[in-house]
């Protein structure tokens, strides 16, 4: 087994051994976890086999820990794995608290990945160090409820508004997977739902769609930069993690195949584990790969109808690299928005090291905040998901991939 395989291995272990202590706070005075690493010389940890669940009247076992209604449903049963921990296993943020950007600034590393999502002037940062042991926050940002998810395996950062039918809904993790990404649950009505496409899958609210709201994965820099007033999660969780630490190092090499994946295969265009940022308009669906958008830093494009600008800017770190997360290599950012503003369509252009749009001589950065010009200030509407492209095509297959 090469090193990749059996790092994630050793995290899926890991990730078992935390499950009987995930429920339960850790006391300030309690010591941490202690995990020692298989060294070189031992003998090679066994390949993790995800175990596949006949298509029954419910998941296999799913029926002692859920009090879900197992008889409605819009997926074959045989399609969710079993990821090896329980439920709540990997245990959800429900009461999460934040640092400022100076705070911060002390345990965080200016090309860390994290998390950016603002209501209004209310910007947040969710640390992806945090989000590898937690995977979802359930939180209220500019009063409104929102539940703020990541799926490691499937490099997915996606939040939702959390009010279903009139209720707020808190989430946890169910230890299922379908097609490598999360299925959660609601605490309410105990049903399942996926984490790629926010719709409710198994369980009395089946087919339910829970609100998209766009978040991104980019810098810590940037982040400090343009929001120095801005929230960032605290890793004062109430649990003890190894923050910091990436338990899947290597995980997103190309030549690795996807783990505890089984569904179709990925369309041919792109490797399955590569990095995509996706745009879903009035039904069209475009994935602009990061090895194009490193070439070209910016595309002035039209998905569904609606003009897009899909910007890109070096800087940011891979959280499934190397050992730490900070210590990843160098994947950029990208980031997708509206080309419309002020009932104006704009076109974007780099201009040497600059950002400009055709129509005002504005600057913007990527994050679609102009920095200079007639429309300083003004902020474009994001649109995109960060994807792995085996996991979007899963759930898109009809996906058209951008090509220059």
């Amino acid at each position: 087994m090469n090193t990749a395989r059996r790092s994630i291995v050793e995290s899926i272990i890991i990730t078992l051994l935390l499950s009987a202590c995930a429920r339960v706070a850790v006391a300030p005075t309690a010591d941490p976890p202690q995990f020692v690493p298989s060294e070189s010389t031992q003998e090679p940890l066994p390949k993790a086999t995800p175990t596949l669940l006949p298509d029954e009247s419910s998941p296999r076992g799913a029926t002692s820990e859920f009090r879900t209604d197992f008889s409605k449903r819009s997926v074959s049963y045989s399609e969710i794995l079993s990821g090896g921990s329980p439920k709540d296993g990997i245990p959800a943020i429900d009461r999460p608290t934040f640092v400022t950007v100076t705070e911060a600034d002390e345990w965080l590393e200016d090309v860390e990945p994290i998390l950016f999502f603002q209501i209004g002037d209310d910007a947040r940062a969710y640390p992806i160090q945090i989000f590898m042991w937690h995977e979802i926050v359930n939180d209220t940002v500019d009063s409104v409820p929102m539940i703020i998810t990541f799926c490691p395996l499937c490099n997915t950062a996606i939040a939702f508004e959390r009010t279903v039918n009139g209720q707020i809904f808190d989430f946890g993790t169910t230890g299922r997977l379908r097609y490598s990404n999360l299925i959660m649950y609601d605490r309410q009505t105990e049903t399942w739902w996926q984490q790629a496409t926010g719709q409710a899958i198994v369980g009395e609210l089946t087919g339910t769609q829970l609100v998209f709201r766009p978040a991104s994965i980019i810098a810590w820099a940037d982040f400090k930069a343009n929001y120095p007033e801005g929230k960032v999660l605290s890793r004062d969780t109430g649990f003890s993690r190894p923050y910091g630490d990436n338990p899947y190092i290597g995980y997103d090499s190309v030549n690795n195949p996807p783990f505890l994946y089984r569904g179709p295969d990925a369309p041919g265009e792109l490797p399955p584990v590569s990095r995509v940022l996706t745009v879903d308009l009035n039904g069209d669906a475009v994935a602009y790969p990061y090895d194009v958008l490193q070439q070209m830093n910016v595309i002035n494009d039209t998905v569904g109808g609606a003009n897009v600008v899909v910007l890109w800017a070096a800087g940011a770190a891979s959280a499934l690299d190397a050992a730490t997360v900070a210590g990843g290599r160098d994947v950029g950012a990208a980031l997708a928005h509206l080309r419309e503003l002020d009932n104006q369509t704009l076109t974007f252009a780099l201009d040497g090291t600059k950002i400009l749009d055709n129509e005002t001589g504005s600057e913007w950065n990527a994050l679609g905040v102009a920095v200079g010009g007639p429309l300083a200030g003004k902020q474009l509407t994001p649109v995109a998901i960060n994807h792995f492209w085996f996991s979007w095509a899963a759930f898109r297959p009809e996906t058209r991939v951008y090509q220059p």
